[in-house]
């Protein structure tokens, strides 16, 4: 990867879109313009849409920042254009992308790689939802298998709450699965070219921490250095670096992970375009290593790079 200087780069910034995120993806743009600004770089703010390929072609851009989270935007499909029309991008490449917004075949991945993940059950209409909670001992998580930012996740202790959860999650998605509930502590490990940032712990007042709780609540914990031990520290680490790095993914990204109840490490997913707002983790991480907002830009900026040559 050549350096990305502000005397020659042309920023095609890759934000909004129509996925259910969008909204969080017009905050993270915003973020990211003002310390583009900061820096000093040319860029053109694009709201993703129909004519995206158009928009990304009539102005000579050298590099694209892709700030979209959710489905269009972190699965693949617009790393795909880009990749197409030869204009190095943030994020990861077309497979670290797909699969790690597919949180079934990110445990599948995980499952053969040795690393401990969340046990979880696939869902659909025939389901035996009773033996589902038999086995998950009594408590899961339903979730939409392709969407983000705990989008359509609904906890289940019952039967019948767990059809309800899934027949909610169907709605956005028609891939659905249900992962044991964990007692535990919340943990997210954030990366950047390769490196581990400090890892955050953090709590919730509610139940999980949902969407309100990630991009609307002041009442969250957040504990930078974390609570771990040296020993648990190195190991969530190395075992999320692991994690990111078996998908496939690159450049920046954030792996989750719980504890449960006796301590034991679960991972849970990688997010490989995290949120920038001002309730995020990436620029928390960030901060507690020594980097101010937009030198985290400019850092994320430099590993732009095309992944089919």
């Amino acid at each position: 990867m050549s350096e990305v200087k502000t005397s020659d780069a042309n920023i095609a910034l890759l934000l909004g879109g129509t996925a259910a995120e969008r909204e969080v993806s017009l905050k993270s743009g915003a973020a990211v313009a003002a310390a583009l600004d900061e820096l000093g770089f040319t860029y053109t703010a694009i709201d993703v849409g129909p004519n995206v390929i158009r928009d990304l072609q009539k102005d000579n851009f050298t590099h694209a920042f892709n700030i979209l989270h959710g489905r269009g935007g972190e699965d693949g499909t617009i790393q795909g254009v880009l990749e197409w029309l030869g204009i190095p991008y943030t994020g990861s490449g077309v497979m670290g992308s797909a699969l790690a917004m597919d949180k079934l075949r990110t445990k599948q991945i995980w499952h053969s790689a040795g690393l401990a993940t969340a046990p979880f059950a696939l869902l659909d209409d025939s389901t035996d939802f009773a033996k589902v909670l038999d086995e998950m001992q009594g408590k899961v998580m339903v979730k939409p298998a392709r969407e983000g930012s705990s989008i359509g996740m609904t906890p289940a202790a019952t039967a019948g709450e767990l059809r309800e959860a899934y027949i909610t999650a169907k709605e956005l998605d028609d891939l659905v699965i249900a992962e044991k509930w964990l007692s535990g502590k919340e943990y997210t490990v954030c990366l950047l070219d390769d490196k581990v940032l400090p890892i955050i712990g953090f709590s919730t007042p509610g139940e999980f921490y949902d969407y309100s709780a990630k991009y609307e609540s002041d009442d969250n914990q957040y504990f930078i250095p974390s609570d771990l031990s040296p020993a648990d520290d190195a190991l969530m680490q190395k075992n999320s670096l692991k994690a990111f790095q078996s998908l496939g993914c690159a450049s920046w990204g954030r792996v989750d992970v719980m504890t449960d109840d006796k301590g034991c490490q679960w991972l849970l997913e990688v997010n490989t375009i995290p949120g920038m707002t001002d309730h995020s983790f990436v620029p928390m991480a960030g901060k507690a290593a020594g980097l101010s907002f937009a030198k985290l830009v400019n850092a994320i900026l430099q590993t732009a790079r095309l992944y089919g040559t």
